[in-house]
């Protein structure tokens, strides 16, 4: 009893080591868990690929795993960049031309009261915004800087786990603390987790995009391209989502004087734009897996806070593993205890029918 007494001292002492060194790392390389997460994504996504090109057509590891890396780069991270690119001018020249946006801002309020008798800004308010918009530019700045450094170490650590892609999948099939199944489930669910959230998420808020740029052309709205590119970002945030552009636009028109314009814009944001979020959905949930409204809400809310703005994918992946992992846990050491009283339940039974006279 003494001997398993000190083996199991031995082993939470263990733990507690592992679990120190653990959270000590996870502070030091903090700053690099976004591109980490990204070339965890990325690998699920191509390892298939990698796979093939290197086990059924006999290429080369690292050409093969440099061929994948371009192609997600020109897919992938090139439409991305360029659309970044664009909505970066946009901002930095709002910035640089700020009194000329406060002014604008305050003629269309003005119109805005004059009539629906609506004051959006005050002064103080106005104010406040000039004050926001002057110091928006280094936040944006660096915010740029951060995502290109995640992307470098993303390809940084990508590289190395296509390369050695069995060697590390058959290294955490051994040594993850789990029965084989529950390791299974765990690489069934990261892999739906990954799809589902890295290819769901911005899929339809791609389409949402596309869906109001085609009322943005049909309704007059100007630099529609611009408007269609903050839409599909707009479209990937919780709860507003692209209301957070054609509603802002609609009154605008409103105030304008383009009544019809600013009714159609309204009507149309609400009546297709909103409802081609629920339909395509549950069209593409039949295809890449569904993610649950809940997950994908607070998901984004904890992932933005995290991560920036690539937390709207990585947020809702990590409230996935959290819940597999639950299932896992539960299905790990709960489960089995039960089993025990099942199966001791069923000794019970069969030694009392036994012992009954006349059997």
């Amino acid at each position: 009893m003494s001997y398993l007494d000190n083996e199991r001292l031995k082993q939470i002492i263990f733990l507690l080591i592992l679990a120190f060194l653990g959270i000590l790392l996870f502070k030091e390389l903090y700053a690099f868990f976004p591109g980490f997460l990204g070339a965890v994504t990325l690998y699920v996504l191509s390892r298939r690929a990698m796979f093939r090109l290197v086990e059924v057509r006999k290429w080369r590891k690292n050409w093969a795993a440099a061929l994948i890396m371009v192609l997600s780069f020109l897919i992938i991270l090139l439409p991305i960049s360029m659309l970044v690119n664009m909505l970066t001018a946009k901002v930095t020249y709002a910035i640089t031309h700020s009194s000329e946006l406060i002014k604008g801002i305050e003629a269309m309020n003005a119109r805005l009261q004059e009539s629906m008798g609506i004051d959006l800004m005050s002064d103080a308010r106005l104010q406040k915004l000039q004050e926001y918009i002057t110091n928006v530019l280094p936040g944006f700045v660096g915010a740029t800087f951060n995502t290109l450094t995640a992307v470098a170490i993303m390809y940084f650590i990508l590289y190395f786990m296509l390369v050695n892609a069995r060697e590390m999948e058959e290294a955490l099939y051994e040594y993850i603390p789990l029965k084989d199944e529950n390791v299974e489930l765990l690489g069934k669910e990261m892999k739906n987790m990954v799809i589902s959230n890295a290819i769901g998420i911005p899929l339809i808020a791609l389409i949402q995009g596309v869906v109001s740029l085609i009322g943005y052309l049909i309704f007059g709205v100007p630099e529609a391209v611009f408007w269609f590119v903050v839409t599909s970002f707009t479209a990937m945030l919780p709860i507003i989502g692209a209301a957070a552009v054609y509603v802002p636009m609609g009154i605008y028109m409103l105030s304008a004087g383009e009544t019809w314009q600013g009714i159609a814009v309204l009507a149309y944001g609400f009546g297709v734009v909103g409802t081609s979020d629920n339909l395509f959905r549950m069209m593409l949930a039949r295809k890449i897996g569904d993610v649950h409204p809940l997950i994908t809400i607070f998901g984004v809310i904890i992932g933005v806070s995290l991560f920036g703005f690539i937390g709207l994918i990585f947020g809702p992946l990590l409230i996935s593993l959290f819940i597999v992992l639950i299932r896992i846990y539960s299905n790990e050491y709960l489960v089995k205890k039960r089993e025990v009283k099942i199966v001791k339940t069923h000794h019970s039974k069969e030694k009392k029918m036994k012992q009954q006279p006349g059997e």
